[in-house]
């Protein structure tokens, strides 16, 4: 007997794409202590990026503190975001970068915790278009 999980529930849906564009406001700005916060601090956590694999929260801080902190804006394409159930959500998006002909693709799963929304993994990757 499997359950029937409501998608998109309006309220559910609004919490994470606030969440989904705080984070994204915190990667362009470079605001580590947001970027740190949503992502869920555990040794589980996993971030997969177009140079790096990440594999715990502590690898994922190191990252942040150590990249670059120019040249991080991006034009945002197609965002999608699916909620399954009250504590779960996917959202992904294509991204885009000035002077750069390369497409950027970004995934994320969220899970509600009792802190709040949280990124318990994530990938990044690049293709060219076309």
């Amino acid at each position: 007997m499997s359950s029937q999980i409501t998608i998109n529930q309006p309220q559910v849906l609004a919490e994470v794409t606030a969440a989904f564009y705080r984070y994204e406001e915190a990667l362009v700005s470079n605001d580590i202590a947001v970027l740190d916060e949503l992502f869920w601090e555990d040794e589980h956590t996993v971030r997969l990026g177009a140079g790096e694999n990440l594999y715990g929260i502590e690898a994922i801080r190191a990252f942040r503190n150590a990249r670059p902190t120019k040249g991080l804006a991006r034009e945002l394409r197609h965002p999608h975001i699916v909620t399954f159930g009250d504590d779960m959500a996917v959202c992904s998006t294509e991204f885009t970068r000035e002077g750069s002909e390369r497409i950027g693709r970004q995934q994320q799963t969220w899970v509600r915790f009792p802190c709040g929304w949280r990124i318990v993994a994530a990938h990044v990757s690049q293709m060219n278009q076309g």
